[in-house]
C-alpha cells in the first residue's frame, strides 16, 4: 500500500515517539524520527524534500521545539503540529504567529492526533493541477506556489489557505468565525484574534495587493479584485 505521506516526529520522550510511530505507520503514514531539536534540524536539512508534516514538540533538550519553528520557517513552509504541554492561549497564539499550523496539548489520545493530522493532510498533501488568477496574483495550487506580479512570495501553510480561501469568495462578506472554521477546523479552540493576526501578515507579504483584502468593520474581511478565473 502507498504511503499517505512522511510524517516527521520530533520529540526527546522515547516512549511518546515508539507509541506515535508504531499508531502512525498502522494508519499508513512513513515515520522519520528525532529525539532532540540538534538531531531534527539535521535531518530536517537532509530530508526536507520528503516531508510531508512535522510534529514538533516544544520542550526539547539541546534546542526547544518553538525555536525549531522559527529556523524550518525561514526556508520552508511545510505542515508543522506542535505538541506542547503548554495550553495557555498566550503560547497558543504564538505558534501560530511563528507559522506552526495547528497544535494538540499533551497528554493526547492517539485517534485525536491521527484526526489533527488527517485533517492538516486534507489541506496540505493532496496537490491539484489548478492555477487561480487574482488581478495580479497567481496561485498555483499543484506546488502550492504563490506568484505577484511575476514575483515568487513565500507563505506559510495557513497564510496560502487564507488567501486561497479568500480568492475562492471573492467579493463575499466572511465573518471571522467563518474563516477560523474553514481555516483552522471546528475543533480549533484558540482566540478570534488569530484570524486578525494572519491576515495582517499575509497583506504584508502581499505589499501594495494586501489591498484587495478589505476589512468589513464588525463583521470580518471582503477580497475584492475585478477579475478572478481557474485554469
Amino acid at each position: 500500500m502507498d504511503s499517505k505521506g512522511m510524517i516527521f516526529l520530533v520529540d526527546d520522550e522515547q516512549r511518546i515517539r515508539r507509541m506515535v510511530s508504531d499508531y502512525l505507520r498502522l494508519n499508513g503514514y512513513t515515520v522519520l524520527e528525532a529525539e532532540d531539536g540538534e538531531e531534527a534540524e539535521e535531518i530536517f536539512y537532509q530530508k526536507n524534500t520528503e516531508i510531508d508534516l512535522i510534529l514538533l514538540d516544544v520542550m526539547m533538550p539541546k534546542k526547544d521545539g518553538f525555536h525549531l519553528l522559527k529556523d524550518i520557517r525561514k526556508v520552508s513552509s511545510v505542515p508543522i503540529i506542535m505538541l506542547t504541554a503548554k495550553g495557555e492561549e498566550y503560547d497558543q497564539l504564538e505558534y501560530f504567529r511563528k507559522g506552526a499550523d495547528d497544535f494538540i496539548s499533551k497528554p493526547f489520545s492517539l485517534e485525536l492526533l491521527l484526526a489533527h493530522i488527517d485533517a492538516v493532510g486534507k489541506r496540505c498533501f493532496q496537490k491539484g493541477r489548478e492555477q487561480w488568477i487574482a488581478g495580479d496574483i497567481c496561485v498555483e495550487t499543484e506546488q502550492r506556489k504563490v506568484m505577484v506580479e511575476g514575483e515568487a512570495v513565500e507563505l506559510t501553510p495557513k497564510e496560502y489557505e487564507l488567501l486561497l480561501y479568500f480568492i475562492k469568495n471573492k467579493g463575499i462578506v466572511v465573518e471571522r468565525e467563518t474563516i477560523l472554521n474553514a481555516i483552522w477546523g471546528f475543533q480549533y479552540f484558540g482566540d478570534i484574534r488569530t484570524v486578525d493576526t494572519h491576515v495582517k501578515q499575509l497583506r504584508a507579504k502581499l505589499s501594495d495587493h494586501g489591498k484587495y483584502i478589505k476589512t468589513v468593520h464588525g463583521i470580518g474581511y471582503r477580497f475584492e479584485v475585478q477579475d478572478v478565473s481557474i485554469h
